[in-house]
C-alpha cells in the first residue's frame, strides 16, 4: 500500500518564520521593554494634559491640516501631539482620572513579558477594568462639583454619561446603592475578610467593647480579679531576655495581677486602621501541695476484729527518699519571649485566613503549652480545624494538636510543645497531698497534665487498661510508673501482681519482690515472672478458675464485689470454716501483648476477654501493652472490654484511631507524652519518669521488709477434659491420655514442636503445651528455647518404652 502523502499546507506565518514568535524569549523581552516605555509615555502624557490641556484643547477640537505634526510647536503637552491626542482621548472622551489604570496594566504586562514578575494577567485585567469603570462613574458623581477650571470631567465622558443615565433611571439614592453594591462585591471577590469588616462596621458597639487585649494573669488568680483587670493594658517595653537559669520560673506578679516580666510588644491593625493589642494571658500553674512525710501511707487505725495486714504488720512502705529528685521539678519553665512569639505567630496565621481572635490564654505545662483562643462571633469552628498544618508550619514545631472546641469551655485549644521541656519525676508525683490522701482502691499516678496537676486514676474503677504506642515512646516507663504507684500504696496482703514479660528483660528488675507481691501457678523451678507462652496460657486459665472461685465465695457471702466482701471479712461477719479468706487485688500486667497474639492467637485472647468481662467485681484487673496498635492485635473484643486507654506517640493516624477511636496520638511529641482516655475526651499527660536505679532501690527496700516467704499460689488450671494439671510426681493418673501417642510421634520425627502435636492430634495449644511440659519432666525433650523446637533427648522407641514402663511400675 502506498504511503499517504502529507497534504498539510504551509501558512504565510510559517514561511515568514513568525508562527512561534511569542514563544521567543528575546522577542518577548524586547516587546515587554517597549510596552513598559509606552506605559511611562502615557503617564507623562496624562500628567501633562492635566497641567496644560487647556492650551491644547482648542487645537485638538479645531485641528488644521499639518498641525498634527507639531512642526511649529503649537502643542504644550510634554509628549508632543501624540501624547496630547492620547491624553485627550483616554481622559476627556473616556474615563477621566481613572484612565491612569491603563498604563498601570501595560506596566504589569511588560513586567510579565520580560519575566521580571510572574503576574496573573487575566485576574489583573478583570480587576483593573472593574476599578477603572467604577472609578469613572464615582469620580464623575463626587468630584464634578469640585472640578473648578478643569477642562474635562473627573470621570471622563464615559463616567459623566453613565452617572447621568443612572440618575435619570433610579435617582441619586439608586446610583449610590449601585456604587456601594459593586464595591462590596468586588472587595469580597478580592478577600473574604471583607465580610468580617462589614459586620464590624454594622456593629460598632461590639467593635469597641470586644477589643483584643494583651495581659499576663496569675494562674491562681480568682475570676473576680480577672474580670476587674480585664480592661487593663500592660505597658510595653523592650524584648525580655530568655531565662537561662534552669531554676523554677520566677515571674513576679504585682498587686494588680500584672506581671513585671517585660513582654514583647505586639499589635494588630484593625479594619479602622487603629492599632490594638491581642489579649494574651499566661497562666502560672499552681504547684501541687507536697506530702507531710516521707512515707505516703499513714499507719491505719485498725478498729476491726481482723487485721488484714497480719501477720506482716511491721511491713514498712517505701519512702520518698528512694526516688530521685530533679532540679526544676516544681513549676514549668516559662520563657515569656517564647510564649509571646508563639502567640504572635498564631494570631498572624489566623488573621491571614480571616479568623479574628478576641483573647488568648496560655497555660504552660511541663512539656506542652495550651493556648486557649476566644474567637470573634460568627467564626466557624471547622475553619480552625483545617488550619492545623498551617499553624505547625508557622511555629516550626512538631506535635501541634488542635482541640476545637475544648469540652466544657467556649474556647479553641492549640497545644504547642515547649522549646525547653521539663522532666516530670516520679518523686514529684508521689510527693503530693493528692496522692498521699487518696481514697482510691488501686491508685495509679501517671504524670502531670498541662495545668501541672498530678493525674491519677483508680484502676479498680477503670477497670482494665490498654497501653499502646510506637517503640521507644515511653510504654515501659509508663508500666514502671503504674507498678511503682501501687507498691507505694498497697500492702503485700492487699495486692498481688502477675507479670507477663515475653521479652524477658522488662520485668526482670522486679525479681527481688516476687515473694512479697507476685502470684504464680504452682510449678517446680519456675520463675514467677512469666516469659514462656505456654506458661502465659496456663496462668490466664488459672486466673479464670480463680475468678470463678471468688464469685462462688461472693455468692455465699451475699455481696456484690470484693470491697464489700473484704469489709465483711475483717468485721468477722463471714464463717471462716466455709473457705472464706481475705481477697487481695490481683493486677495482671502484660508487657508485649502483640507477641502473645502472634504466637498463640485465640488461646491468649479468649481468657483475656473473659477476665476483662467478668473479673472486675472480684478484684482482678488487667494492664496490657503493645507496640503494634493494629486491628489484628487490638481486636474489637479487646477494645470493648478495655475502656481505659493510654496512647503514646504512634506513627500513623490509623494507629491512633485503633487505640483511641480518634486521631491525636499521631500528633504527640514522644518521650512520655501521652493521651489518656477513660470517658468522652482524652486528657494529655506527661508521663512520670522513673529510672531503673530508682526501681532497684524500691525493690531492695521491699525485699528487706517482713512479708510472705513465697509467691501467692494460683489454682491449677483446668484441662480440656476437666481434670487439673498434675504437678510433682509423674504417674499414670497424672499423665494426659494422649501422652504415649504424642511421645512416640516426637521420637519418630525427632522434632519437639508443640505446634506439630497440635496439628497431628487436633488439640488446642493449651493441651499441647501441657504434653510438652510432661515430656520435659520425664526427660524426653529438653527445655523450651523460645520459638525454636525443643531438643529430643531420647533417640529410639525402646528407650521411650522403658521410661513409660518405669512410670507404670
Amino acid at each position: 500500500m502506498a504511503k499517504k502523502k502529507n497534504t498539510r499546507k504551509t501558512g504565510f506565518s510559517e514561511i515568514m518564520g513568525i508562527s512561534n514568535i511569542f514563544q521567543n524569549d528575546i522577542f518577548n523581552f524586547i516587546f515587554g521593554i517597549l510596552i513598559l516605555l509606552l506605559s511611562v509615555f502615557l503617564v507623562i502624557a496624562f500628567i501633562s494634559y492635566i497641567i496644560s490641556g487647556q492650551n491644547d484643547q482648542s487645537i485638538i477640537l479645531d485641528l488644521k491640516p499639518g498641525e498634527w505634526s507639531n512642526s511649529e510647536r503649537v502643542f504644550h503637552n510634554s509628549c508632543g501631539s501624540l501624547g496630547a491626542f492620547a491624553a485627550y482621548f483616554f481622559m476627556s472622551r473616556c474615563f477621566g482620572f481613572a484612565a491612569f489604570v491603563i498604563p498601570v496594566f501595560m506596566a504589569l504586562l511588560g513586567l510579565k513579558m520580560v519575566k521580571a514578575y510572574n503576574v496573573g494577567l487575566l485576574k489583573c485585567f478583570m480587576c483593573l477594568t472593574i476599578i477603572m469603570l467604577w472609578s469613572s462613574v464615582a469620580l464623575s458623581k463626587f468630584l464634578a462639583p469640585f472640578a473648578g477650571d478643569l477642562i474635562f470631567s473627573p470621570g471622563g465622558d464615559h463616567g459623566l454619561f453613565c452617572c447621568q443615565w443612572l440618575e435619570n433611571v433610579i435617582g441619586v439614592p439608586g446610583l449610590m446603592a449601585v456604587l456601594f453594591l459593586v464595591a462590596i462585591m468586588f472587595l469580597t471577590y478580592i478577600s473574604s475578610e471583607t465580610v468580617t469588616v462589614v459586620r464590624k462596621l454594622l456593629n460598632p458597639v461590639s467593635l469597641i467593647t470586644n477589643k483584643v487585649k494583651f495581659r499576663v494573669r496569675v494562674g491562681n488568680e480568682s475570676d473576680e480579679n480577672t474580670a476587674d483587670n480585664e480592661e487593663k493594658k500592660i505597658p510595653y517595653v523592650e524584648d525580655p531576655e530568655v531565662f537561662d537559669d534552669p531554676q523554677p520560673q520566677t515571674v513576679d506578679f504585682g498587686n494588680a495581677g500584672m506581671a513585671s516580666v517585660p513582654v514583647v510588644e505586639d499589635r494588630i491593625k484593625t479594619d479602622s486602621g487603629n492599632v490594638e493589642e491581642p489579649g494574651f494571658t499566661v497562666k502560672e500553674t499552681e504547684t501541687e501541695e507536697g506530702a507531710d512525710d516521707k512515707t505516703l501511707v499513714a499507719e491505719p487505725d485498725i478498729n476491726t476484729p481482723i487485721n488484714p495486714k497480719e501477720p506482716w504488720t511491721k511491713y514498712k512502705y517505701p519512702t520518698l527518699d528512694l526516688l530521685k529528685k530533679y532540679d526544676n521539678d516544681g513549676k514549668p519553665y516559662i520563657d515569656m519571649k517564647e510564649q509571646t512569639a508563639n502567640k504572635n505567630r498564631i494570631v498572624e496565621v489566623l488573621n491571614n485566613f480571616g479568623v479574628q481572635v478576641r483573647t488568648i490564654t496560655a497555660t504552660v505545662g511541663p512539656t506542652i503549652t495550651l493556648y486557649e483562643i476566644t474567637l470573634e462571633d460568627g467564626i466557624r469552628v471547622s475553619k480552625i480545624r483545617n488550619l492545623e498544618d498551617d499553624i505547625a508550619l508557622s511555629l516550626s514545631a512538631l506535635g501541634i494538636r488542635i482541640i476545637a472546641p475544648i469540652p466544657g469551655k467556649g474556647t479553641i485549644g492549640i497545644e504547642v510543645p515547649n522549646a525547653k521541656p521539663n522532666i516530670v519525676s516520679m518523686e514529684s508525683i508521689l510527693n503530693s497531698r493528692k496522692f498521699q490522701e487518696t481514697k482510691m482502691d488501686l491508685p495509679i499516678a501517671i504524670g502531670k497534665t498541662i495545668t501541672n496537676e498530678v493525674f491519677m486514676v483508680d484502676l479498680a474503677k477503670i477497670p482494665h487498661l490498654l497501653v499502646a504506642g510506637a517503640t521507644g515512646q515511653g510504654k515501659s516507663v509508663g508500666l514502671n510508673a503504674i507498678i511503682t504507684s501501687l507498691l507505694y500504696k498497697k500492702h503485700p496482703n492487699e495486692l498481688k501482681l502477675v507479670l507477663i514479660d515475653p521479652k524477658k528483660v522488662e520485668f526482670s528488675i522486679y525479681s527481688p519482690i516476687v515473694n512479697h507481691f507476685l502470684a504464680k501457678v504452682p510449678d517446680d523451678n519456675e520463675e514467677p515472672i512469666i516469659t514462656d507462652v505456654t506458661k502465659v496460657i496456663r496462668t490466664l486459665n488459672s486466673l479464670c478458675r480463680l475468678m470463678d472461685t471468688r464469685y462462688d465465695l461472693l455468692k455465699s457471702a451475699g455481696v456484690r464485689n470484693i470491697k464489700e466482701y473484704n469489709e465483711k471479712y475483717v468485721n468477722h461477719r463471714l464463717n471462716l470454716t466455709h473457705g472464706h479468706e481475705y481477697m487481695p487485688y490481683i493486677v495482671v500486667i502484660i508487657d508485649e501483648f502483640g507477641d502473645l497474639i502472634m504466637t498463640a492467637g485465640k488461646e491468649i485472647e479468649l481468657p483475656i476477654a473473659r477476665i476483662a468481662q467478668l473479673a472486675r467485681a472480684v478484684g482482678i484487673h488487667m494492664v496490657i501493652a503493645t507496640q503494634r496498635p493494629t486491628t489484628s492485635i487490638i481486636t474489637g473484643n479487646i477494645k470493648a472490654n478495655f475502656p481505659g486507654r493510654m496512647a503514646f506517640r504512634v506513627g500513623a493516624m490509623i494507629d491512633s484511631r485503633t487505640i483511641l477511636d480518634r486521631p491525636g496520638a499521631n500528633q504527640l511529641i514522644g518521650r512520655g507524652d501521652l493521651l489518656f482516655l477513660n470517658g468522652n475526651e482524652p486528657t494529655r499527660v506527661q508521663c512520670a519518669f522513673v529510672d531503673t536505679p530508682e526501681v532497684e532501690r524500691i525493690n531492695q527496700h521491699i525485699e528487706q521488709q517482713p512479708g510472705p516467704v513465697e509467691p501467692m499460689e494460683l489454682p491449677e488450671p483446668i484441662q480440656d477434659d476437666g481434670s487439673d494439671i498434675g504437678g510433682g510426681s509423674m504417674d499414670v493418673q497424672n499423665l494426659d491420655p494422649l501422652f504415649e501417642e504424642a511421645a512416640r510421634a516426637i521420637i519418630a520425627t525427632q522434632q519437639g514442636s508443640t505446634s506439630m502435636i497440635q496439628r497431628r492430634f487436633s488439640i488446642g495449644y493449651n493441651r499441647a503445651g501441657r504434653l510438652m511440659d510432661q515430656m520435659e519432666k520425664l526427660g524426653i525433650v529438653g527445655a523450651a528455647q523460645g520459638g525454636k523446637p525443643r531438643e529430643v533427648l531420647i533417640q529410639d522407641e525402646n528407650s521411650l518404652t522403658n521410661v513409660i514402663n518405669n512410670i507404670r511400675n
